[in-house]
């Protein structure tokens, strides 16, 4: 079976991308689902704006979140999200921590947490059956401003792929490993882009 490979640094962005756009994944009820999909974007309502959303980048934690579509009726739709480059770099600009680390004071943490607008968090990485990897995958939590400028400016085309969830999710039921790994979107290292 295929694997990824072991080498993976412990904090390391991996994502689908291209030039301009880089892939990151939501799943939401099927009133919002159909919503985005028929505005190219996220309304309110039935979006909620004033409300923290957080964007995945690793289609496994996606998965792990969801539970490939099947835990609940919010997050039954899996929607991949194709925003600019330049907005997720913005969001990891302008990012704290979810949670303290050893560089700062808890104080210092505190003050940078209430005037910013983005959170980054690190989970442990999924496999195929959902068990935790020692590698973990970001998820970067948008709110106040970054939420305007992703839902206004970020967002360049959203795809429902719940389809291709269930295949996958069959397809691990079923012990066709290889099968399954070979339909998981392939991520890579994120590189961001050079500043002129």
């Amino acid at each position: 079976m295929n694997t990824l490979p072991s080498e993976i640094p412990l904090h390391q962005i991996r994502a689908v991308y291209d030039a301009t756009t880089i892939r990151v994944y939501q799943a939401y009820s099927d009133t919002i689902a159909d919503s985005a999909l028929a505005h190219g974007t996220f309304v309110s309502p039935p979006f909620k704006m004033e409300r923290m959303t957080w964007i995945k980048p690793s289609f496994l934690w996606m998965m792990y979140r969801a539970g490939w579509g099947f835990k609940d009726a919010g997050q039954k739709r899996i929607l991949a999200i194709d925003i600019s480059r330049e907005g997720f770099e913005w969001a990891l600009a302008n990012g704290c921590l979810s949670h303290a680390d050893e560089s700062i004071s808890k104080e210092e943490w505190q003050k940078l947490k209430s005037e910013s607008p983005v959170r980054i968090q690190w989970d442990p990485e999924r496999d195929l059956y959902l068990r935790p990897q020692e590698h973990r995958a970001v998820q970067i939590g948008l709110s106040k401003e970054a939420v305007e400028l992703y839902v206004n400016q970020w967002i360049k085309q959203i795809t429902d792929i719940t389809p291709l969830a269930h295949l996958i999710y069959e397809l691990v039921q079923e012990g066709d490993l290889d099968k399954a790994y070979s339909q998981i979107p392939q991520e890579k290292e994120y590189l961001p882009k050079l500043q002129p």
